[in-house]
């Protein structure tokens, strides 16, 4: 098994993808600050960076691994289901307290982590809306040995194809929003339809069995990064132009398009992380908010809304949400995250190699992270 302190730097990233949607729901729900919200308001992009990063991890972590599937889901739901369940109770209760009506159809849905396969925003954001990325999650673990098995996958020369598929495959889904006539079906079907973010999923795979297999990014990290900056920056004067109910709005685009950017920027870090580069993402600072990003993601929208409407200028509130939303993020991480994931970890009905494991959104990434 390889070292879990290979790439730390994956770990440093995921606080900068949770921060980027933390942005775009201030931005949205909290009121807007100059520049930055123009900067952050297609943040939700972020989703798809922990899609690519969690195929990569996972690719990662098992090439050259015999895992029983069972194991390898018990593991996969020990890391991200106690922390769901606990800030699914958390956000009902923010919910009851703020008058709002509660469906216990959607709460059972997020909870069975299938919530994203229903197009009803009542049963995607009934119970933790943030938590609707978490099915599409359970999807990839369930489908994940499966793309490890197959011969292109494990061929250099069939990777390469797969990937050139998907980055096609990206631009045709989003040219495709043109076939629906109602914007709230296009949004389902292209933003959380499980079956659509496969390929972001599947980019990752392949590109995390190439890296590991010694095949070396085109790029370097830093020109990578950049290429993410500049990609959101085009989308601001996009935004003034396009509304977001039409289909050749950013919305679509900066979720779908970005894919292959984040595909770069992940296979960059992991390679200058095996070269012994120093990357300024991962120092004890930046792989322990890392580490609280999981929860950090799960918790914030519940205090936006809660805080909204009671702390006073659009500043001040977001100044509030950040401060409270991440210290509740750190005590979620010592004290139910990582202790209910190590005790489920302890039932598992099996042990053996890469018995730790993670996956963005859902769990650690390699290095730094819990594996």
């Amino acid at each position: 098994m390889r070292p879990a302190t290979l790439l730390p730097s994956l770990t440093g990233l995921r606080f900068w993808a949770a921060l980027l949607v933390v942005l775009y729901h201030l931005s949205r729900q909290a009121g807007e600050l100059p520049l930055i919200s123009e900067a952050a308001w297609y943040g939700r992009s972020g989703v798809t960076f922990f899609f690519v990063l969690s195929g990569f991890v996972l690719a990662w972590t098992y090439d050259g691994k015999r895992v029983p599937a069972t194991v390898f889901l018990w593991r996969r739901f020990a890391r991200i289901w106690p922390l769901l369940a606990a800030t699914t109770v958390l956000s009902v209760g923010a919910w009851l307290a703020l008058g709002k009506e509660v469906s216990v159809k959607a709460v059972a849905a997020s909870l069975l982590l299938v919530h994203a396969w229903v197009p009803d925003p009542v049963v995607l954001r009934g119970g933790n809306p943030a938590a609707w990325s978490l099915s599409d999650e359970a999807w990839f673990y369930l489908i994940f040995p499966l793309l490890m098995a197959l011969p292109p996958v494990r061929s250099a020369r069939g990777r390469r194809w797969i990937a050139v598929a998907v980055c096609a495959g990206v631009v045709l889904l989003w040219l495709s929003g043109s076939l629906y006539a109602d914007g709230g079906t296009r949004a389902w079907a292209l933003d959380y339809l499980p079956l659509t973010r496969t390929l972001q999923f599947l980019l990752g795979v392949v590109t995390g069995l190439a890296v590991a297999r010694g095949r070396r990014p085109p790029i370097g990290l830093w020109p990578a990064v950049w290429l993410v900056i500049g990609w959101h920056l085009v989308l601001v004067p996009w935004s003034w132009a396009v509304p977001d109910a039409l289909w050749y709005s950013p919305y679509q685009a900066s979720q779908l398009l970005a894919t292959p950017l984040f595909a770069l920027l992940v296979a960059a870090a992991a390679r200058a992380d095996l070269d012994g580069r120093a990357t300024g993402l991962g120092g004890p600072w930046a792989v322990r908010l890392g580490h609280w990003s999981y929860a950090w993601y799960l918790i914030h929208e519940i205090v936006i809304r809660v805080a909204v409407g009671r702390a006073g200028d659009t500043a001040t509130t977001w100044a509030l949400v950040l401060a409270l939303s991440l210290t509740l993020s750190a005590a979620a991480y010592h004290w139910v995250e990582h202790p209910l994931e190590r005790w489920l970890r302890g039932l598992s009905p099996g042990r053996g190699p890469g018995s730790r494991v993670g996956g963005p959104l859902g769990g650690g990434s390699a290095g730094g992270g819990r594996r």
